[in-house]
């Protein structure tokens, strides 16, 4: 007999979050969140999203143990400014039995019909700056700390309980040997004459923050087009910038600005933190925090996190001059390998950025609907 329980406890949604580390146990591509950012993504009074958005948090046991999870969520903007009527469900893990993902999701479908919602989709997150996805290549991958990771099964299980695919999305990578300076030396400079641009560095955090705010204005404008994109709100971005930004290498943000010192183009790439996370096993302490430093510092893998270029700038090889900025960078620091995060598979804008470095797909993930 299957059993569902709302997460509604610190006990509760401490198993919620500690759930994967047994399902996962031993996986060699699964990289294990910590358990302490996790628990504050859930917490209402700490994380901003939940400010335009709401969630309920779902355990199944079976036997008494838990079999499986999910979170329910609704992002009010999405629903009340974009007219989607849609319930969200994310941070998904069951084991192989498709009663169980069936439960499960009665618990997504009665929350969605409850607010008069006419579909679900997932697995997503709150935002846009959350994982997403379901993986159904590159089983044999490495995740990021900025993807989820799952078995073979949970795509199909959606697709028997009669899911569809709504959204596809890419991950590629490429070695660090692939760039070359070619490319850069010829367009560079006459791009940069030609629209009066410039590149700027980072060397310290601190530098960074006067400019984050406008960083993610020109984010939510360059991804405005996308049916996907849900714009990230100004308490969002202060929630941001003060968990992530001083967590990156300054030295892997650029800015391209232009005459009048406006961002027009950015990028964000962080060392590859998934090794040093698994040695962590979702603890900072005592030695999970030595181990992520040593991969901010130490790291030959960088994962491109965001990329943004204005939409006025877009097509005029902007990105160029950001990419002959990281060639030095990287150079620098020995870089081998370079990953990407999930990129929609309709956004060939961004695809067409890539081109030139020979990318391979190495995995593929996908969202899924249905109708309440």
């Amino acid at each position: 007999m299957i059993t569902i329980v709302e997460a509604n406890t610190k006990k509760l949604l401490l198993d919620f979050v500690k759930f994967p580390f047994s399902l996962y146990k031993n996986n060699p591509y699964w990289v294990p969140p910590l358990i302490n950012e996790e628990l504050e993504t859930f917490n209402k009074t700490k994380n901003p999203a939940f400010k335009t958005a709401e969630a309920t948090f779902f355990l199944a046991y079976k036997n008494k143990e838990v079999v499986g999870r999910i979170a329910a969520i609704i992002n009010w903007n999405e629903v009340n400014d974009q007219q989607k009527r849609k319930v969200r469900f994310g941070w998904w893990d069951v084991i192989n039995d498709l009663e169980v993902t069936e439960a499960l999701l009665e618990k997504v479908y009665e929350y969605g019909r409850a607010n008069e919602l006419e579909y679900v989709e997932g697995p997503m997150g709150f935002s846009n700056l959350d994982k997403v996805g379901v993986l159904t290549e590159g089983f044999d991958q490495m995740g990021t700390m900025i993807t989820w990771y799952n078995h073979s099964y949970y795509k199909d299980h959606l697709e028997q309980l009669g899911f569809s695919k709504e959204k596809e999305y890419l991950e590629n990578k490429f070695p660090f040997s692939n760039v070359t300076t070619e490319f850069f030396e010829k367009v560079v400079p006459l791009i940069k004459k030609r629209y009066q641009l410039s590149a700027l560095n980072f060397t310290k955090n601190k530098d960074i923050f006067p400019y984050v705010d406008k960083m993610f204005d020109l984010f939510n404008n360059s991804y405005a087009e996308l049916s996907s994109f849900v714009a990230i709100t100004d308490i969002q971005k202060d929630y941001f910038k003060k968990k992530y930004i001083s967590f990156i290498n300054p030295e892997y943000i650029k800015f391209v600005i232009d005459k009048d010192d406006n961002i027009v183009a950015f990028s964000i790439v962080m060392p590859s933190f998934s090794e040093a996370l698994q040695k962590a096993n979702g603890r900072l302490f005592p030695f999970g925090f030595y181990h992520l430093l040593q991969a901010k510092k130490q790291s030959k893998d960088v994962v491109f996190y965001l990329i943004g270029v204005a939409p006025e700038y877009q097509s005029k090889g902007v990105t160029a001059i950001i990419f002959d900025e990281y060639y030095k960078t990287f150079s620098k620091k020995g870089i081998v390998n370079c990953i990407r995060t999930p990129e929609l598979e309709e956004n060939h804008a961004i695809h067409n950025m890539w081109k030139n470095f020979n990318p391979t797909i190495h995995c593929r993930r996908r969202t899924y609907r249905k109708a309440l």
